[in-house]
């Protein structure tokens, strides 16, 4: 899966309007993330909708308290290992929201500036699918290759950068089953 001008090859693009410049261009974090909508079901086109806001509020009553977030992720993996990416990877998405991240000895904070985002369909408690771990670490290993100042040890979850008020992937994401995957690999 190459990156041609910051977008996957092979991944379906929508546009988001929920990016712009990132300030300094560096890309050097992997932010992961899990996202269902309305929570806890899977598929439809309303993380689409609301990634490009687009989401009907009238929908499904939880859609009324989200509809006016401006949010985005740079790639969405599917329950089917399809990916969706949104905004490409040279521009800064809008997914990490209030976070922080230990860099070596200092703490660093907007850690949209500098972090790749990617959204896994699902929750924190439902095992997620065979194809979704191939996707992401088909995706995870040319983002190596592409941007070498994302190392293994600078992918992270969403609630370890923002542990007070996010819990995502969520016990359900198996991280050394995907670290394999990614090492295998790269092998």
């Amino acid at each position: 899966m190459p990156i041609d001008q910051g977008w996957l090859e092979g991944a379906r693009r929508l546009v988001s309007p929920n990016q712009d410049v990132r300030p300094e261009g560096e890309i050097s974090l992997l932010v992961l993330h899990s996202i269902s909508l309305p929570p806890g079901q899977f598929s439809g086109d309303a993380i689409e909708r609301l990634f490009t806001n687009r989401l009907d509020a009238e929908a499904h009553p939880y859609f009324a308290a989200i509809s006016g977030l401006r949010v985005s992720a740079h790639l969405l993996i599917r329950r089917d290992g399809g990916c969706v990416q949104f905004v490409p990877f040279t521009a800064r998405a809008w997914h990490a929201g209030r976070s922080w991240w230990r860099d070596g000895q200092r703490w660093r904070r907007a850690l949209n500036d500098f972090s790749v985002g990617i959204e896994l369909e699902g929750d924190e408690v439902t095992p997620y699918t065979e194809a979704q771990y191939h996707s992401l670490a088909c995706a995870t290993r040319s983002l190596l290759a592409r941007y070498p100042a994302i190392t293994p040890e600078r992918i992270t979850s969403h609630a370890r950068v923002a542990p007070l008020r996010k819990s995502d992937p969520g016990p359900a994401f198996d991280w050394a089953y995907f670290r394999q995957s990614v090492g295998n690999m790269t092998r």
